[in-house]
């Protein structure tokens, strides 16, 4: 008697094992499964945003970029300098800005260089004799906030060709490296935990197809410069210049990797 009960006994504990060991392969299979999805579904960060953001984000009157949108719009108009030029002189309504902000950035073969929205901006006011504006200042951003609104709800369709694949190799170069003391690459967390928490937050695929946007943590409208350098800082590294070659290569990676996403612009992230 004694030894039917533990042979029982050792028989259930053998097919409560099995059957543990059964559910926590197709849990991880099912889990793996869903982050590959994630992985290779290109995804905005709009679809890892919580839904309080979404909704700002989705009204204009809600969403605190559009007085960025506002903005630009007067300094479009606005004639400056000893020519008593606008940007309207040269390129007429801001509405034929409509896909403009998808071509950067965007090499000039004359100097052989891979430039940004807001560089251009500055070239065009040099231009016009009149003062350039300064990084991340608030009128550099309308501008370039206004000229990737006009582009909204338009796709993401970056080539890489022969003019900038040097740079594109650089981008994609610096995505995958470590850096900084906690030594994390962008791939660390934008591809291999995407969907992932880190704190309080869902770790999205890194996509930058909102900027500039409007970032909650700092009420304003920054670049996508200022987000990456951001990144560099929580990896505790020392992060490149705005409009440096390395985030100008790194923003025409990333922008390559997000074909196929509308753009959101003026997007709310936090």
């Amino acid at each position: 008697m004694e030894m039917n009960y533990y042979l029982l006994t050792t028989q259930f504990k053998i097919i409560f094992k099995i059957f543990y060991l059964l559910i926590y392969f197709i849990s991880t299979s099912l889990l793996a499964n869903n982050l590959d999805n994630k992985i290779n579904n290109v995804l905005s960060g709009y679809n890892f945003a919580e839904p309080s953001t979404r909704n700002i984000q989705d009204d204009d009157f809600l969403n605190p970029g559009i007085l960025w949108v506002e903005n630009g719009e007067k300094l479009w108009n606005k004639i400056e300098g000893p020519n008593k030029q606008s940007c309207n002189s040269c390129h007429g309504r801001s509405s034929n800005m409509k896909g403009i902000s998808l071509k950067y950035p965007m090499v000039i073969k004359k100097k052989k260089k891979l430039i940004n929205l807001e560089q251009r901006i500055n070239i065009c006011r040099k231009k016009m004799q009149v003062e350039k504006f300064d990084e991340e200042s608030k009128e550099i951003l309308s501008l370039s906030t206004l000229i990737g609104y006009k582009s909204r709800n338009m796709k993401l369709n970056y080539k890489v060709t022969e003019n900038n694949k040097k740079w594109y190799s650089l981008g994609k170069e610096l995505y995958f490296k470590k850096i900084g003391l906690m030594g994390l690459s962008c791939n660390q967390c934008h591809d291999e935990r995407v969907g992932l928490n880190l704190r309080a937050e869902k770790v999205s695929q890194g996509q930058i197809n909102g900027f500039p946007s409007y970032l909650l943590r700092w009420s304003k409208v920054v670049s996508v410069h200022k987000r990456i350098q951001f990144c560099n800082e929580q990896a505790r590294a020392v992060p490149y210049e705005i409009n440096s070659k390395e985030n100008n290569a790194l923003q025409l990676y990333l922008s390559v990797r997000g074909n196929g996403l509308n753009i959101e612009t003026p997007a709310v992230r936090k």
